[in-house]
């Protein structure tokens, strides 16, 4: 892989969004515009445990995409995945009935709002989240909760050990919203600060750490997914901004930012298993042999979804924008 941005702000914001500076629609709000929801009851696009850090609601937002393509953000990095839910879902105060009656009442002033300001997309925006928070009352409950899984798969996650518990949760929760039809998960490994969680300058034996974290909660998640025969039409991207080059830095403690030459993987959706693309130097510095782009990692997954990222665009401010913006290619050798 390579990408652009050599500082983590801009090369995160390039991963979800395709550009390191400009305000610019998140990947998930590209794809949620160009194939919608499959669950009318549940958000197309689900962020889980987001950080406010290098792009923060700009990693998740749909920037001149209409706001109802934004995605709803569960919990945050930093704070405990058990806690990683949606506040105020049940009203203990009233009843169903008085509920709808009060729903209806805010509803029609909403259309008479709506009247005065016909096009507003930011209105439009808020009633549609109106509605749609009516029907996750009845929906969400059941999915966000884990209470009901079996113990083995529990353990499959890793949930319930320490060094695995809070990755695991969340890999769990995106299973369940994939199975209940949400179109585009994301899932951030994180602690919610300037620098992200892998970014060893220093004391580089913490990456080992990080790893003990994820590696069980992501075999989990892919033997789950694969036994459910999820995994046939799901699309797993693991990956980061940018790696770490292969020499050291400070005393030999750690290794510097690289985005010339790093890996990601890819699981399920079409994609060839057990099969590896592209070669770096000698030295594990630059890529050198069937380079991929990010722009070219873009273009390939929206593909392998049914759209072609030279097509999926939105005329705004009187140009026609897309995903890749006038870069990408398809890496079809990847493809099963």
């Amino acid at each position: 892989m390579q990408t652009e941005g050599i500082a983590h702000g801009p090369a995160t914001l390039f991963l979800h969004t395709g550009a390191t500076n400009f305000i610019r629609p998140s990947m998930g709000s590209w794809i949620t515009y160009g194939l919608g929801t499959e669950n009318d009851n549940l958000p197309g696009f689900v962020t889980i445990s987001p950080s406010n850090g290098n792009g923060g609601p700009r990693n998740y937002g749909t920037a001149f995409l209409p706001p109802v393509f934004q995605g709803t953000a569960l919990g945050k990095a930093g704070a405990p995945a058990a806690e990683a839910t949606i506040r105020n879902l049940q009203n203990a105060g009233l009843d169903m009935a008085a509920q709808r009656r009060q729903f209806d009442l805010l509803q029609s002033m909403n259309a008479e709002q709506l009247k005065q300001h016909p096009g507003d997309r930011e209105l439009e925006a808020v009633i549609n989240s109106y509605e749609l928070a009516w029907r996750m009352q009845g929906a969400a409950p059941g999915v966000i909760d884990i209470a009901n899984e079996s113990p083995a798969t529990l353990a499959m996650y890793g949930i319930n050990e320490k060094e695995t518990d809070n990755f695991g949760r969340q890999c769990l929760l995106a299973r369940r919203m994939a199975e209940s039809g949400v179109r585009y998960i994301q899932v951030t490994y994180g602690d919610n600060t300037a620098n992200p969680a892998w970014d060893q300058h220093s004391n580089l034996p913490k990456h080992a750490q990080h790893a003990k974290a994820v590696d069980k909660p992501i075999a989990g998640l892919l033997a789950d997914l694969k036994q459910r025969g999820l995994l046939e039409d799901t699309i797993v991207w693991w990956g980061a901004e940018f790696g770490r080059t292969p020499y050291a830095e400070k005393n030999g403690t750690g290794r510097d930012h690289n985005a010339n030459g790093f890996t990601v993987w890819l699981a399920g959706g079409g994609v060839k298993p057990g099969f590896s693309y592209g070669e770096t130097d000698e030295f594990g510095h630059y890529a050198v042999q069937d380079k991929v782009h990010m722009h070219d990692l873009h273009a390939t997954i929206l593909y392998l979804l049914g759209l072609d990222h030279e097509k999926l665009t939105y005329r705004y401010d009187g140009r026609n924008f897309r995903l890749t913006d006038v870069h990408g290619h398809v890496v079809k050798e990847i493809i099963a």
